[in-house]
């Protein structure tokens, strides 16, 4: 099967599955066939798939991410020893992890073709991470708090692993809990990076989205979290700060030199 083929394949196989969306007409312009395979992704539940499905599934992301072209950690050149500042889309990161920004659910977004980063890396990495998160979920048998770390296999993105964090929600005013839970964050996910054998992880500006932590001091206190972790630490792990705006891009490049 080429592209569409297997693109076609993957949304009939999806709406088989949805009852309420089974006689929907799929479209034939091929831009928004993939918007509504990704809506179809992001809606789903986690629960068992077929291995033909996967199969399909696998071919079909990876081929797409190469489209949109994989930029490799080896490629990149440090801003300061052991700190890397790299402007692109996390999801064609080679590296050895990405950190997602997640929700108290962890096991995605499900709002169909929502920008966020936890939709982004969920409809990239495959069906398989939800399902991965809900069977830890399950196992922990209660939401995730803040400033704590999950990680679990990457799937079909290009990075080895995706570490899972749910920072704070900023409403209101900007409190000294709301900063101690974001440098919670950064160190919960490097102590499970260290553990894990992890050489090089990402980072993405946590918590600065739709959980309103404001940008400029979000990026003071992941680079003084990083900086001070790899000093005390004595860790020789390489981080990369991620960020897609350029507004967030003038803030690291500031504080970095």
């Amino acid at each position: 099967m080429n592209q569409t083929e297997k693109r076609l394949f993957l949304i009939q196989y999806l709406l088989d599955g949805q009852p309420k969306y089974r006689n929907m007409e799929i479209p034939s312009d091929g831009t928004e066939q993939k918007r509504l395979l990704r809506s179809l992704f992001n809606i789903r539940k986690p629960d068992w798939i077929s291995e033909d499905f996967l199969k399909v599934q696998d071919e079909y992301l990876q081929k797409e991410t190469k489209k949109k072209g994989v930029t490799s950690f080896a490629d990149l050149t440090p801003v300061e020893p052991g700190i890397y500042l790299w402007q692109g889309d996390i999801t064609t990161l080679a590296c050895d992890a990405i950190v997602n920004a997640a929700n108290s659910g962890m096991t995605g977004c499900y709002q169909p073709c929502h920008n966020c980063i936890d939709n982004c890396i969920h409809t990239y990495a495959g069906i398989q991470i939800r399902n991965a998160c809900a069977e830890i979920m399950e196992k922990q048998g209660y939401a995730e708090p803040a400033g704590q770390a999950k990680i679990t296999p990457a799937y079909n993105l290009p990075c080895n692993y995706v570490i899972h964090t749910v920072g704070p929600i900023v409403q209101g005013g900007l409190t000294k809990q709301h900063e101690e839970l974001l440098a919670s964050c950064y160190r919960s996910c490097l102590d499970l990076a260290d553990a894990t054998g992890i050489h090089s992880i990402a980072f993405c500006c946590i918590s600065t989205g739709v959980f309103g932590f404001p940008q400029k001091r979000a990026a003071e206190i992941a680079v003084r979290t990083v900086k001070d972790y790899q000093t005390s630490k004595h860790s020789n792990i390489e981080v990369i700060f991620n960020v897609f705006k350029e507004v967030d891009y003038e803030i690291y490049r500031d504080l970095l030199g």
